[in-house]
């Protein structure tokens, strides 16, 4: 690598981490101020509060890595192009392609870095930051389906709750379907459902329990039964949050048993996961277009570009989370709703780089 790649490289990781160093703090300088009034008032401990702030920092900065990216590339390279550094560089017979090629080798190792934080930390973040958010600030808000809980177990079991009462962890009026084929082979009622943590049993009041079996059906009932299900409940009505606690393994595996499930947030849960790869793509176009846009000496300076940098920056939000949403609360393909910002962009980003480099 020549002198030209590491003076570039060099500037590139070290006014991002900078960058990341001065919005962090400013983050929950900003998040501490609007909330510290609930925080008091719920009597957060310290020490839950502290680590909260943590799982903060590595949360908000997952999901900010290519916007901290962008502007950082755009402040850098603007200040190439206001000393005539670039100038300097292509003048003495380096292509645009070539002054381009530090730039990539940086971003791909931001990408590495953004990838396995995505795939790795960012859940466990997630998990705490949610947790004490809904605990302490949010305890009110409803983060669970709790009413007409309908779930397929597996290939051949299926329940029903028609309240759930998650901190009992006990569901009224519970039935039990066991089908072979299409046939109906036993049913099973309930008054409720308790789970009982000493033998991971289930115990049922007021148990029924209907067999079909060559047009003949008998009935079993029970006052009381403790007996063993192939379910949690907690499995049965996931956190609105699920998602984003798991590593990528974990997350494939829950998003293939909530699809067996029939449930109605596959597309939130595949947004979370496809998001763990287009972010790392992101950083790639991000860095291409901030460098078309901010290599050339314009006449307002740094703060044009700068503008332009931060213009171009909401409108790939706006396009990220309208797109979303969508996936989410609708049954828009969750494959285009996270790609497509990335599709655009990056077509704008050859149109920026071909204009670049005449």
């Amino acid at each position: 690598m020549k002198i030209l790649d590491w003076y570039i490289l060099k500037r590139y990781l070290f006014t991002f981490l900078m960058m990341l160093l001065l919005f962090i703090p400013i983050g929950i300088t900003v998040d501490l101020s609007e909330k510290v009034g609930k925080i008091l008032e719920n009597k957060a401990p310290f020490d839950e509060t502290a680590m909260y702030y943590v799982d903060f920092t590595v949360y908000f900065a997952n999901l900010l890595f290519p916007l901290f990216l962008f502007l950082s590339v755009i402040w850098f390279t603007s200040k190439l192009a206001n000393n005539t550094e670039i100038v300097a560089f292509l003048s003495s017979g380096v292509s645009f392609s070539r002054f381009l090629r530090p730039y990539l080798i940086g971003a791909t190792i931001v990408a590495g870095f953004a990838l396995f934080l995505g795939m790795y930390l960012a859940p466990i973040a997630s998990q705490g930051f949610n947790e004490f958010k809904f605990k302490y600030l949010k305890k009110n808000k409803k983060i669970q389906q709790t009413l007409h809980v309908y779930q397929q177990i597996n290939d051949y079991d299926y329940i029903y709750v028609s309240n759930y009462i998650p901190d009992r962890k006990v569901g009224m009026n519970f039935t039990y379907e066991h089908f072979e084929g299409n046939e109906l082979q036993y049913k099973i009622f309930a008054d409720n459902i308790r789970y009982v943590e000493e033998d991971s049993s289930y115990r049922l009041r007021n148990y029924i329990k209907r067999s079909f079996e060559n047009s003949t059906e008998t009935v079993e009932t029970k006052r009381n039964l403790n007996i063993k299900f192939p379910f949690e409940l907690e499995d049965l009505t996931p956190l609105e949050y699920a998602a984003e606690t798991k590593s990528y393994g974990d997350l494939l595996k829950f998003i293939e048993a909530e699809r067996r499930r029939g449930s109605p947030n596959i597309g939130r849960y595949e947004v979370v996961k496809l998001k763990k790869w287009s972010l790392p793509v992101s950083i790639f176009i991000l860095t291409i277009i901030a460098v078309a846009v901010s290599s050339v000496k314009r006449r307002g300076g740094m703060g044009a570009n700068l503008a332009v940098g931060i213009a171009i920056a909401m409108i790939y939000v706006f396009f990220d989370k309208i797109f979303g949403v969508m996936a989410e609360q609708s049954n828009f393909n969750p494959i285009i709703a996270v790609w497509f910002p990335n599709v655009i962009f990056g077509i704008l980003a050859v149109y920026l780089l071909q204009n670049a480099k005449r």
